[in-house]
């Protein structure tokens, strides 16, 4: 069963418009640093992806047109024979895809640890600058998202 916390308002959860764009806002926030840890490819799918994603968590984009865009960049990770750019572009797509349920912003979590190990780094360092990302923009969150993450990871 999917955690309230992480579940609109407007769907019956507990989650505001505020707090779900703050989780988008994260979640991208996350994607992007992981690009400091490898060079990615700078396809067309992925960087329309991102657009998508910060008009959104501005209110300047469709749920639909987010979804649309995360599933693109998950067919695209599906032609990648490179692993961390496999990682990278999911990490994307769950980004992209809290748009309709909040609880992907920790993709880019799971994937970029994921990441971080193949790489043969510091996969703890990159979770404590993440979470800390966090309780920058809304410390409200982070006792969520720590939970939940507790739960999953």
């Amino acid at each position: 069963m999917r955690n309230r916390l992480f579940v609109a308002e407007h769907r019956g959860g507990l989650l505001s418009t505020e707090d779900h764009r703050s989780l988008m806002k994260w979640a991208l926030l996350c994607t992007e640093h992981l690009g400091e840890y490898h060079e990615f490819p700078q396809e067309a799918v992925i960087s329309s992806a991102l657009e998508i994603g910060h008009r959104w968590s501005e209110g300047n984009a469709k749920t639909g047109e987010a979804m649309k865009a995360s599933r693109e960049v998950h067919v695209f990770a599906r032609t990648v024979g490179d692993k961390p750019t496999q990682f990278y572009c999911r990490a994307v797509a769950q980004a992209v895809a809290t748009a309709h349920m909040a609880d992907h912003c920790l993709g880019p979590v799971w994937y970029g640890k994921k990441l971080l190990v193949l790489l043969n780094m510091d996969a703890d360092k990159e979770l404590s600058w993440q979470l800390e990302r966090l309780a920058d923009l809304n410390p409200y969150l982070l006792p969520r998202v720590q939970q939940e993450l507790l739960r999953k990871l």
